[in-house]
């Protein structure tokens, strides 16, 4: 495995790990930390060949979301608790649209999804972070600033605005056909006709 494949495996590893403990803090209201790092990882401890040691990266996760301000420690009874934040709130709500959409069941409606943007140069890591989601997805590039999906995803594109609040350079737009589509449907494994 290459370097880039390597750190970009670890990457998404610190993310997953970072999105499971903010969803268990989202899903409980709030979680006493004691617990977390003294029962439930260390459960996790006994799994055969692990290399990582998940109760420092669970640690450390916390501390990446206190820093980013998606959660809070918020003491009580002599113990931490960690509370999720608006900001976090947001930030998980996109991360569950975003899986959501990749694993949904289905079916084309014939019609294409279209999203174009024109997002300044001054706004490049906008941009930038815009594609990627979008690959991440499924989308396919048209043209430069132009992606296609087969499949609703209005809702998703919604959030994915509010998100990088990029609301007026982005368009959603649903299209009968698009010419010479033949390249299109093989990509997204549907009907040539």
């Amino acid at each position: 495995m290459g370097k880039l494949e390597e750190a970009s495996r670890k990457r998404k590893k610190k993310r997953d790990i970072q999105n499971a403990v903010l969803a268990a803090v989202a899903v409980t209201g709030s979680v006493v930390f004691a617990a977390i790092a003294g029962n439930a990882i260390q459960l996790l401890d006994y799994l055969p060949n692990e290399k990582y040691n998940l109760r420092h990266q669970a640690k450390s996760a916390t501390g990446r979301l206190v820093a980013k301000r998606y959660a809070s420690w918020v003491e009580r009874d002599g113990k931490k608790y960690l509370r999720i934040t608006p900001a976090g709130r947001k930030v998980l709500a996109f991360e569950q649209a975003k899986v959501a959409l990749k694993n949904q069941k289905k079916k084309w409606d014939g019609r294409w999804r279209m999203v174009a943007f024109d997002i300044p140069e001054r706004r490049r890591a906008i941009r930038s972070r815009l594609r990627a989601v979008m690959q991440e997805i499924g989308f396919v590039r048209l043209q430069d600033s132009v992606w296609v999906y087969p499949y609703d995803c209005e809702d998703f594109i919604a959030l994915l605005k509010a998100e990088l609040k990029i609301g007026k350079d982005v368009l959603y737009a649903i299209a009968d056909t698009i010419e010479h589509d033949k390249n299109l449907r093989r990509q997204f494994a549907l009907p040539v006709t």
